[in-house]
């Protein structure tokens, strides 16, 4: 298990609005335009890239859905204090 690992991620509102946006990427839109447009995480301006971080650097329910993805693969909208996520596993 990797103890650092690359993520971008969509922070939205609303579930539905997550759902919608997961739809669009599962469609062929580009997660990093969709980001760009959509997110309300100041990371929106670099496609929603967080860059590489490490256990006990997130929210603990970021943190335990980003580390449970594969390399490409995309969460299901995850519920955080600051809204709903989208999270990409980069690397």
């Amino acid at each position: 298990m990797p103890s650092q690992i690359r993520c971008s991620h969509i922070l939205v509102k609303t579930e539905n609005e997550a759902k919608e946006l997961l739809e669009e990427i599962y469609h062929g839109a580009s997660f990093e335009k969709i980001a760009e447009t959509h997110s309300m995480c100041p990371s929106k301006k670099n496609g929603g890239d967080l860059g590489t971080f490490g256990r006990g650097q997130m929210v603990r329910e970021f943190e335990k859905a980003a580390f449970a993805l594969e390399k490409g693969q995309l969460s299901q909208p995850v519920k955080t204090e600051f809204g709903w996520h989208v999270i990409k596993r980069v690397e």
